[in-house]
């Protein structure tokens, strides 16, 4: 239909944009079968330079998308590729004076009008009618914060700490068990630059991008746990 589902701008685009956008869209819509997009590094890895993509090794997109039961199609034909570069175009051509007429300046600004003014206006301009009644949407009901992050495994050192990019995570006491030193710790990096710490299903800690301690240890964010989106 040509339809936005999610729009905002950022510094670079990469796997934080992408969750970022995947959660918007689900929160908006609810679930969908198929993803398709470029070949970029952050969708795919691609073994040899403009050959086909390793779906049997993941990105954190992959692996994220595979939990959804969301089906991720390369992109390889020129048709598929100049659609999207056609709805480039046609952003390209008409966001810079639209903002420049709402005296619209920083990228917060921007994304504010972007989700609460723009998308409406350029949906109900250039999409088109759905070729049957209904929606491809389903509803989904789960942990949507936590699938759509970037996660990795740490080993929690002698000192019940993490070291994750550079940061070194202190997880605090737990009433659960005296120390972590050694255990196997789950490390979920949010869209924002947050991070949670969890052992087995359990999440023990919690931090802002910087690394300073977060008070909420049970979910990352409060809401997120049960997550549902009207078809």
């Amino acid at each position: 239909t040509s339809m936005i589902t999610s729009i905002f701008l950022v510094e670079e685009e990469g796997t934080a944009s992408t969750f970022r956008g995947l959660s918007e869209t689900i929160q908006r819509h609810g679930l969908f079968s198929s993803l398709y997009t470029d070949r970029g590094s952050h969708y795919f890895y691609t073994p040899k330079a403009g050959g086909e993509v390793d779906k049997a090794q993941l990105t954190q997109v992959g692996r994220a998308l595979a939990q959804l039961k969301i089906e991720h199609i390369p992109s390889y034909a020129p048709q598929g590729r100049g659609r999207m570069e056609r709805l480039w175009d046609t952003l390209q051509k008409r966001l810079a004076p639209l903002l420049r007429l709402n005296g619209i300046t920083g990228i917060e600004a921007a994304n504010a009008w972007l989700a609460e003014v723009y998308m409406a206006q350029h949906n109900a301009h250039f999409a088109v009618k759905a070729g049957e009644e209904g929606t491809a949407f389903i509803p989904f009901v789960g942990d949507l914060a936590n699938i759509l992050c970037i996660e990795e495994t740490r080993v929690a050192g002698l000192d019940n700490t993490v070291k994750y990019n550079r940061l070194v995570l202190q997880i605090p006491k737990s009433l659960n068990r005296h120390h972590f030193a050694k255990a196997a710790i789950r490390v979920l990096e949010y869209w924002d630059g947050s991070i949670g710490l969890f052992h087995g299903p359990r999440q023990i800690a919690s931090f802002d991008a910087l690394g300073a301690p977060q008070e909420a240890v049970t979910q990352h964010k409060a809401g997120a746990k049960q997550t549902r989106s009207a078809a």
